[in-house]
């Protein structure tokens, strides 16, 4: 399409190369309102025909107006002739006679121009280019053949105008004189320079852009600084290295590592004479007080001072909790003492004139029940402190009392002490105590403890009353028997296995001091052991030497089973170390199990199912994967035959297998317990 209009002028395009486009309709034209039939002629209604008469009166009036405007430039040239004759009304624009003559004779457009919308469009063809060709070579030519070529076309020559500033910005100055033939396609076009636009011109795009040049800058500005940097972390290192290689040569003396005095710690321990030691822990419902009671064991026992007891007083009363006031001489946590409940295992100590205590203050409320077993596990005996106020304690023997106390059972606890907490609140009501006495009784016995290693005390901890005096009120003198101080001194002491291989489970993680970066609290089960001494720690199998020992925030230079010990660790890292790990000697180690076999005393419906095992502060997930058999409470024998059970019923024995997820640190006669979607469902000892 741009090649057949390529010598064509901008104005006065030749007829032979106009056109009409037509747009075929999409759909038949018909007549207006009445429509017309399909044989013969349509038929036009009258609302057409008006229509038509209106636009045929349109056109014609239209028509005359361009006729008009045709011949007003040619009537004020006639004008202007005729006020001076001496001016011609083509002089100054270059025109022949014909063209004169045919500027002042207005121009009749044939009619079948006129009846068409667009002009026809004529292709080119070989014969019109070769015309084309001939009339631009015209003015070239020498012998004047080209002349009488256009005169015979009626094209006249006329010189051209100088240049305008703008065309020769675009295409240079003027090179001589130009001549133009008016009537072919050179008019109005511009002589272009052949060298304009030609390939002998540098490529603006060859070049980077401007982009690429800032980019360039920047990356360049950047590696010179990375440059400057890894310079200078070159010199630093430098400096570094020197340092260190001066440090590695100044040969410090970082001190002797602890060394085994090689002590018979048996020995050592017979010699001391040392009082009986004993660890109980506190469990019960929540908010029977068993805090509240042991802090007023220990403010009687003049263990916490007054002042102590003023601060935490004033500090109660700022929240609205002055009754509290006892509770926080465990309770240290913010977060337990804004909730008002136990949280974690809280320890204190204190001694009588025969043994010397620690109290593990288990937390009371459901969800702290593993933290309660960790206490379970770590304790000699158990005190079962009971609410006696009215409603609280059916609610309790409905809650944790009946859980915590079935707990401490299956961990081996076989001496309980009962408090019978707040009987101030009902008067110090005898028959409400005989009541709680009866049931609790009934209940602790089904769970396995004796008679003659249960005992009952009616006190009041806010008051002070049967603790460590007692009561005052005369409405308690008819209970004549022990006070709970008393009945904590009638417990016989424990046997420490002191002949057995060392086992320590690790009850905490921290860091001992600068001189101690690494150090572990627990309570020594079994064995002996002393500073210097090579330990391993399970199931990361590391070992570690003893820095230091300290019993009761004592130091020392050994220890025995029984006792609650510190030990500050070297030779090894904490990644290797958290609680639950076995500490043990290299010689005697620990298994690590994946499986294994327990007896177990039902606490609900027992099948195949995912449980999680708990072991003091160990517990993983695992599966109990076969139930092996039921067995019989006195005897232990197989119930049944030989066909293994579905399911085991709640209060029943039986044997079954658990498979874990990680290998543990697990020996028989071990205890654990099952729990599943947070209740216990059982307990037992390792076969």
């Amino acid at each position: 399409m741009a090649r057949f209009f390529a010598d064509a002028p901008w104005l006065s395009i030749p007829l032979e190369r106009r056109g009409e486009i037509l747009i075929e309709p999409l759909y038949p034209r018909a007549g207006l309102l009445g429509g017309s039939s399909n044989q013969g002629a349509p038929k036009v209604s009258k609302l057409a025909a008006l229509a038509a008469a209106r636009k045929k009166k349109e056109n014609e009036k239209q028509s005359g107006i361009e006729s008009q405007q045709s011949t007003s430039s040619v009537v004020l040239l006639q004008n202007l002739k005729d006020k001076d004759p001496s001016i011609k009304p083509t002089e100054g624009i270059g025109l022949s006679a014909s063209q004169e003559h045919a500027a002042s004779t207005p121009i009749k457009e044939p009619s079948s121009l006129r009846s068409r919308k667009y002009p026809i469009r004529r292709r080119r063809s070989s014969h019109d280019e070769t015309s084309a060709t001939d009339i631009t070579k015209a003015p070239a030519s020498p012998t004047g053949t080209t002349e009488d070529h256009v005169e015979k076309s009626s094209v006249q020559r006329i010189s051209m105008a100088a240049p305008s500033t703008f065309a020769r910005t675009m295409i240079g100055p003027q090179q001589g004189p130009q001549t133009l033939f008016v009537g072919t396609p050179q008019m109005l076009t511009l002589p272009v320079p052949s060298s304009f636009g030609s390939s002998t011109k540098k490529d603006p795009f060859a070049g980077p852009s401007p982009d690429d040049i800032v980019t360039k800058a920047q990356t360049s500005s950047k590696g010179a600084k990375a440059a400057k940097k890894a310079a200078q972390t070159l010199k630093d290192d430098k400096v570094t290295n020197g340092i260190v290689q001066g440090v590695a040569e100044m040969a410090v003396d970082e001190g002797p590592k602890p060394k085994s005095k090689n002590l018979d710690v048996l020995a050592e321990f017979q010699k001391l004479k040392a009082k009986h030691a004993a660890n109980f822990v506190v469990i019960g419902h929540v908010d029977a007080g068993k805090s509240t009671l042991m802090g007023r064991l220990l403010y009687d026992l003049h263990v916490v001072d007054q002042r102590t007891i003023d601060k935490y007083r004033k500090e109660a009363e700022k929240i609205g909790k002055s009754s509290f006031a006892l509770a926080w001489v465990l309770d240290q946590g913010t977060e337990e003492r804004n909730r008002g409940v136990t949280i974690d295992i809280a320890m204190n100590k204190f001694e009588t004139e025969r043994t010397s205590f620690t109290i593990l203050d288990a937390p009371g409320h459901r969800d702290f029940i593993p933290n309660m077993i960790a206490g379970a596990s770590q304790a000699d005996f158990a005190v079962l402190v009971i609410d006696a106020s009215t409603g609280s304690f059916e609610s309790g023997l409905r809650g944790q009392t009946k859980e915590h106390a079935l707990l401490v059972r299956s961990m081996g606890v076989q001496r309980i002490v009962v408090a019978i907490n707040k009987l101030d609140t009902v008067n110090w009501s005898k028959d409400r105590f005989d009541e709680i006495r009866q049931q609790i009784s009934a209940f602790l016995t089904t769970a396995g403890f004796q008679a003659k290693n249960i005992a009952f005390v009616p006190c009041s901890g806010l008051t002070g009353d049967n603790i460590a005096r007692r009561a005052e009120n005369s409405q308690a003198s008819w209970y004549t028997g022990p006070i709970l101080l008393e009945a904590l001194e009638d417990s016989d002491p424990a046997n420490r296995a002191l002949d057995r291989p060392l086992r320590l489970t690790i009850g905490d993680i921290f860091r001992g001091g600068v001189q101690n970066p690494l150090s572990i609290s627990g309570r020594l089960e079994s064995g002996s052991l002393q500073v210097g001494d090579r330990i391993l720690a399970m199931p990361a199998s590391e070992t570690a030497t003893i820095k230091g020992i300290e019993v009761d925030s004592e130091p020392t230079d050994w220890a025995v089973a029984g006792q609650n010990v510190i030990l500050h660790l070297t030779d090894i890292e904490q990644k290797y170390l958290k609680p639950g790990d076995v500490i043990c000697p290299p010689s005697a180690p620990i298994k690590n199990l994946t499986s294994f076999t327990v007896k177990i005393l039902a606490f609900d419906h027992v099948t195949p199912m995912h449980v999680e095992v708990h072991r003091g502060r160990l517990h993983v997930p695992g599966r109990i994967t076969q139930l092996v058999a039921v067995l019989d409470k006195s005897s232990g024998t197989v119930l049944g035959g030989k066909k293994k059970p579905r399911l085991v019923q709640p209060g029943a024995v039986a044997r079954v297998v658990v498979e874990v997820e990680t290998a543990v640190p697990l020996e028989a006669p071990g205890r654990v317990v099952l729990r599943a979607g947070g209740e216990t469902v059982a307990a037992g000892l390792l076969e």
